[in-house]
C-alpha cells in the first residue's frame, strides 16, 4: 500500500504489544499510547521542510538547520486522539491544537459530529488528523471532509492500528492523505472493531469501561 507507512520499530511493536493486553491498567495505557505516539510523532514529520539561519555557537558562527514555515496542527479526533496529543506536543511544543468531536452511531457505525475548532490560518499549515484506530475510515473521513471545508489542503493521518477496511475506505474518499500507523491489523468484527486491536481505545484511555 504505497499511501501507508507501517512504522515498524522495535521499540514501537513492543510498546503495542504492551497496549494490546487485556490486563494493562488504565494508568499504563495512558503512558504507553503517550510514548508511542511520540514514537510515531518522528516518522510523520521527518519529510517536514527546512531551512537555516545564522546564529552563533559557544565556539563560532554557523548556518543552523531550522524549520521553515508556520507551525503544524494536531487535530485531534476527539476522544481518543487526546491520548496520543499529548506525546506529540512533547514533540513539537509550538503546534497548534483543532479538536473534532465525532461519535459513531452504534447501529449505522456513521459518525455523528458534535464539535469543531480549528485555527482559522488552517489553510497555511501541515495538519496532522490523529485517532488511535482506523477502523470503518467513517470517522477520519469525516474529519478530513470538515478540516478540508475549513481549508486544509496539506493533511496526513496518523493512528495506532488499522484495519484493511478503513484503509480502503479513506483511500476512496481522501486519496491524497497519506496513512502512518503501527501496525496494519486482520479485519473487522461484525460491530466494525478491529481485530485482533486493542479495544476501545478512549474506554481503555479514559477507564469508562
Amino acid at each position: 500500500m504505497a499511501h501507508v507507512t507501517v512504522v515498524d520499530h522495535p521499540l514501537v511493536q513492543h510498546k503495542l504489544s504492551r497496549l494490546r493486553d487485556k490486563t494493562r491498567s488504565t494508568a499504563g495505557f495512558r503512558r504507553l499510547i503517550k510514548e508511542v505516539a511520540l514514537f510515531l510523532g518522528y516518522e510523520v514529520t521527518r519529510d517536514l521542510p527546512m531551512t537555516t539561519e545564522r546564529i552563533e555557537t559557544p565556539l563560532a558562527e554557523m548556518d543552523a538547520p531550522t524549520l521553515m514555515g508556520k507551525k503544524m496542527v494536531f487535530a485531534s479526533v476527539l476522544r481518543a486522539g487526546e491520548g496520543m496529543i499529548e506525546g506529540l506536543i512533547e514533540l513539537v511544543p509550538s503546534a497548534r491544537i483543532a479538536h473534532i468531536g465525532l461519535y459513531r452511531d452504534p447501529d449505522t457505525l456513521q459518525p455523528v459530529q458534535y464539535y469543531f475548532k480549528a485555527p482559522e490560518d488552517i489553510a497555511d499549515r501541515l495538519v496532522i488528523v490523529v485517532d488511535p484506530m482506523l477502523a470503518t475510515g467513517n470517522s477520519v473521513s469525516k474529519a478530513i471532509d470538515l478540516l478540508k471545508e475549513k481549508g486544509a489542503n496539506n493533511l496526513r493521518l496518523l493512528c495506532l492500528l488499522a484495519a484493511p477496511e478503513g484503509i480502503e475506505a479513506l483511500k476512496l474518499r481522501h486519496p491524497d492523505v497519506p496513512i502512518f500507523t503501527a501496525a496494519i491489523d486482520d479485519r473487522l468484527n461484525e460491530h466494525g472493531y478491529i481485530v485482533p486491536g486493542l479495544g476501545d481505545a478512549g474506554d481503555r484511555m479514559f477507564g469508562t469501561k
